[in-house]
């Protein structure tokens, strides 16, 4: 009889202890996404719903710090303020002009029950499609963060399906995505993209990280992840001197996958434009001494086969003025490729050439055909020697009149050399906060010379190109070098992955529109239906012109040889016409690496008349046939519907080269039915009548 009293005690204290517990909720404009915060068991806690049913499970927030007392227990949640904001803004550059940013906006405050002065606050902002929300901690003094206890609590683990890659903190994002149970995650990186049992879609990462480390999603239990942040070469996680506010944990929500990519919540809770004017930024189309690098035509170090030459580079520069393309880019120009280069970091100059390229007569003959040089940097992974010679080498390209570099960070163990101003070198991972903060320094010093930086190798992309407009592009996925017979190659589900993955994140400087498939292939290989087994591109040409619509980047590039499109013009004219600044963009179909749908408005520009339409539909490794609406298009207005699709005999493996072109005459109440072949695509220009 004592023990079931005293059982019915302690259960009626904890019903009373948990009745104690305070919860402040905030709902999105449309009342669909509910965000609560919690102190229940003294804990600083959020949970979210959606549609009316709970889809992330309460979970904790907080710090533990290397000197100062740690923050996440014994705390009691209070409301600071509320607001409201619907408003819209203009991209310079984007995959959508004119972006909506409407949210419903919470700050609460978690005190230490024992010692008033420990706190910090949480600032939410919930959309229609996800909710944002970062830390604002005040301090004295340093602050080493050792660990960042926000958790990602999802429900469903054991039958909800994650699409993932390894979340390291250090490596650049170079893998092929998994497709695995969610409670099979090991360590992810970010956007990690979720399927629920019911069809919801949920997207997890990170906006505006700035003077902090990357994080990764470490697996706990039962759905349950744990931000781990990219550690410092010290083994702290993030320094902080004085108060200091965290970059935005985002959780994206959409009914279906499509509607993952019609979010903007990332662009939206980054700052505006801090540059000012930003007319001097321009996106286009370009070609590139890289290719023949990778299919080793040509070694990017000097010798017979030097790529980067005066006499190469202007023959590129001929065939890029002849098409209509605005620039050539050049890899290998500049001393420091001889010998093991990834290796050699130390050696790279960024404005002394090789005897054989004259960067003067090449940036001359540019000037007079209508095509701007772009640059190169590659770092290899060397941040102490880049940033020594940074400004030299954007000041000697500014005298040549280039408007953008691709810089490239390629090292050994994924790891970056710095050495401090004692002359001390220490490795350091691309998503710790050195190397977040050399980002910035690297795009805003190229801002003062009215240089655009595409950063390859580089820390993931969290939507500062909002911010800093420059920022043109990234790499940080695996791209088409993968093609090229160095590696295995990417499967054919891997573009309609990075659609709904790496793509919620920024643009991608994919560089698609290889045209042959057939090169020699450079580690061997085994024969099968008369065409080299997996040492080439998995993809059928119609697929490669529906990247440039797909994967979306500002600055595309064809990146194949000029004799290859020249031996192909028919479906090469499909990459003339493709723009790559849009005035908004539809996804209108698709499944998580099986098959996407995609169409794009073009905006008003110089070539541009802002009427046309295009659309790119890329599958996975089964054929399917796809029925479009066209109820995107301009209701009363008649278009030609100029289509490159995969051919009847279509098949990447045994005829990669069938493409069917064809014209119609389509209205916005018409519908297409396209056939992709296996690892196939269609890409459709929607020219105006």
């Amino acid at each position: 009889m004592r023990l079931a009293t005293a059982l019915y005690l302690s259960a009626l204290s904890l019903l009373s202890f948990a009745s104690q517990a305070t919860d402040v909720s905030v709902t999105s404009p449309d009342g669909d996404i509910t965000f609560t915060f919690t102190d229940e068991n003294d804990y600083a806690q959020y949970s979210v719903d959606y549609n009316g049913k709970q889809i992330m499970r309460p979970a904790r927030l907080g710090f533990a710090f290397a000197e100062a007392k740690s923050i996440y227990r014994h705390l009691e949640v209070s409301e600071v303020s509320r607001t409201s904001e619907d408003n819209t803004w203009e991209q310079p550059w984007g995959e959508q002009r004119v972006i909506r940013n409407h949210y419903n906006e919470l700050v609460v405050k978690f005190t230490d029950k024992n010692d008033a002065e420990n706190a910090f606050n949480v600032q939410v902002r919930v959309f229609d499609d996800g909710i944002g929300f970062r830390y604002h901690v005040s301090a004295d003094g340093q602050r080493d963060i050792t660990r960042e206890m926000t958790e990602f609590s999802v429900i469903d683990s054991h039958t909800a399906t994650a699409y993932w890659i390894p979340g390291q903190g250090y490596d650049r994002q170079e893998y092929l995505y998994r497709e695995t149970r969610l409670q099979d995650v090991g360590k992810a990186s970010t956007p990690m993209t979720i399927k629920l049992d019911d069809g919801t879609h949920l997207a997890i990462h990170e906006a505006a990280l700035v003077d902090y480390a990357g994080m990764s999603l470490d697996r706990q239990a039962l759905g349950r992840f744990e931000a781990d942040l990219a550690p410092r070469a010290d083994g702290i996680k993030v320094r902080k001197q004085g108060s200091f506010t965290t970059p935005w944990r985002t959780v994206q929500i959409a009914p279906s996958a499509a509607e993952l990519i019609n979010s903007y919540i990332t662009l939206n809770l980054n700052e505006p434009n801090k540059l000012g004017e930003v007319d001097w930024i321009n996106p286009g189309k370009y070609i590139g001494i890289w290719w023949g690098m990778h299919i080793q035509k040509y070694t990017w170090g000097s010798g017979d086969k030097h790529g980067a030459t005066t006499e190469n580079t202007l023959r590129y520069m001929d065939f890029a003025a002849e098409h209509g393309f605005d620039g050539v880019l050049v890899e290998g120009w500049n001393v420091g490729w001889d010998g093991d280069w990834i290796q050699n970091s130390e050696l790279f100059s960024f404005t002394e050439s090789y005897p054989d390229f004259d960067i003067q007569k090449v940036s001359d003959h540019g000037k007079k055909v209508g095509v701007k040089l772009i640059g190169h940097h590659e770092t290899s992974g060397g941040i102490t020697n880049y940033e020594a010679q940074m400004e030299d080498g954007f000041a000697l390209y500014q005298k040549m009149g280039v408007e953008q570099i691709k810089t490239g960070y390629v090292a050994h163990g994924q790891s970056l050399k710095v050495t401090d101003e004692q002359g001390i070198k220490r490795l350091e991972y691309t998503d710790s906060q050195p190397l977040v903060n050399h980002f910035i320094k690297n795009i805003t010093t190229a801002a003062k010379y009215g240089i655009s930086i595409n950063t390859h190798e580089s820390v993931k992309d969290t939507g500062l190109r909002r911010t800093y407009p420059n920022w043109i592009a990234r790499e940080s996925a695996r791209g088409q070098e993968y093609n090229s017979g160095w590696a295995a190659p990417n499967t054919p589900e891997h573009v309609p992955m990075l659609a709904f993955t790496r793509m919620l994140s920024g643009p991608m400087d994919f560089t698609p529109g290889i045209f042959d498939l057939d090169y020699p292939p450079i580690k061997g290989g085994t024969e099968e239906h008369g065409r080299v087994k997996y040492m080439r591109p998995q993809s059928t040409i119609a697929k490669q012109l529906a990247e440039y619509v797909v994967l979306y980047s500002p600055i595309q590039m064809a990146a194949d040889l000029p004799e290859n499109y020249e031996a192909q013009m028919a479906p090469f004219q499909f990459i003339k016409d493709v723009p790559t600044d849009w005035e908004q963009t539809q996804a209108l179909q698709g499944e998580v690496g099986d098959y996407v749908v995609i169409a794009r408005q073009e905006r008003k520009a110089r070539h541009y008349s802002g009427n046309d339409w295009y659309l790119g539909a890329i599958t996975n490794e089964d054929a399917r046939d796809i029925t479009v609406p066209l109820s995107f298009l301009k209701p009363g207005k008649t278009y030609e519907a100029q289509i490159y699709k995969d051919g009847k005999k279509a098949d990447w493996q045994t005829n990669p080269y069938d493409v069917d072109i064809s014209k119609r005459k389509v209205t916005s109440k018409d519908s297409l039915t396209l056939h992709l072949a296996a690892a196939g695509g269609a890409a459709i220009r929607f020219k105006q009548l």
